[in-house]
């Protein structure tokens, strides 16, 4: 059988790229099968696009360039989204540019669709060890409370909905830095470094979506799928394994949770103190199912990735530095 066409939003972005270069490196095809074949839909073609794919202008903002971007595909990875915190913008691509790419996947037939969503959707924690139906959906961000509302016509279209959670590896503007900007503002081991996340690393993700996209038979449709490492992550470990790696400084002593606050309150900046309860308490959200539903091995998890991300990740965090200097 040929490999199926496979079309994907959001390639050039940070798990998007991941994925393409994993559906054109080594995987679950046989090494003797034809490659499989991509169209990618952006506003802007990826770099490096081998012969066998296309890039098709597309933008989920406007729903009229969508007309005909399924045509001949059995899968659709919708890995595109906007974190934007204008209503406006925010609702036109990840809830109406969703619904209308979702309209498209269904009348071109297509029968899988992968749809990356996230944990945030959850909201405020604490969270420890919830399986999907354990928790409700709170989202508090404009970016979270659309993207929620866009899994809503990803389900109905039968979409697998992964809610990944904290993201690392090359690419990562978020996480670790904001990891960075939190200890120069409460230089201590927060909470005594107890809290146990959820994380990944893009890699892994970008396994774990081809994996979906490509197992036979097809995960159930219309589902929900944490999409983190099975083993959590604590503050403190993480913290730790940048510092042995000269991406963050040392990590100081421990200080408990209100005092955290204070400090993070005493110095303004950046990250709002509901970014940093994401990062430094109990958000961990089981992902087991998922993994066995991709049958991929989820690898020995994110601490033992990092050190290929660290030459990434001292250059951003140095060049964030120096802007704020």
């Amino acid at each position: 059988m040929r490999p199926p066409r496979v079309v994907v939003t959001g390639a050039t972005g940070f798990v998007g790229s991941a994925v393409t270069a994993a559906l054109f490196g080594p995987g679950p095809r046989p090494a003797t099968a034809e490659p499989h074949t991509m169209r990618v839909i952006g506003r802007r073609p990826p770099s490096g696009l081998p012969s066998h794919a296309e890039w098709v202008p597309g933008d989920l903002a406007s729903p009229a360039t969508l007309d005909g971007c399924c045509d001949g595909a059995q899968v659709l990875l919708h890995l595109a989204c906007s974190l934007s915190s204008d209503e406006k913008e925010a609702h036109a691509v990840n809830v109406t540019g969703t619904a209308a790419l979702m309209a498209e996947a269904s009348r071109a037939g297509v029968r899988r669709i992968i749809h990356l969503s996230t944990t945030a959707v959850y909201g405020q924690g604490p969270h420890d060890g919830l399986d999907v139906d354990e928790v409700e959906p709170a989202p508090v961000s404009t970016a979270s409370r659309t993207r929620l509302a866009g899994e809503r016509h990803a389900l109905s279209a039968g979409a697998t909905v992964l809610r990944a959670p904290l993201i690392l590896g090359p690419g990562d503007r978020w996480v670790v830095p904001a990891l960075a900007e939190l200890l120069t503002r409460v230089p201590a081991l927060w909470d005594g470094g107890r809290a146990r996340l959820s994380v990944i690393d893009v890699h892994d993700l970008a396994r774990l979506v081809v994996g979906l996209a490509l197992v036979e038979p097809a995960p159930p449709a219309a589902r929900i799928l944490h999409a983190g490492h099975p083993a959590p992550v604590t503050s403190g470990e993480l913290l730790t394994a940048l510092a042995e790696l000269d991406v963050l400084p040392p990590v100081p002593g421990p200080l408990d949770w209100d005092a955290c606050l204070r400090r993070l309150h005493e110095t303004p900046g950046r990250i709002s103190e509901r970014q940093f309860t994401l990062l430094a308490r109990d958000h961990w959200y089981r992902s087991d199912a998922v993994w066995r539903a991709a049958a991929c091995p989820p690898g020995p998890g994110p601490l033992a990735r990092l050190p290929r991300a660290a030459d990434f990740y001292r250059e951003t965090v140095g060049a964030a530095g120096q802007g704020e200097g």
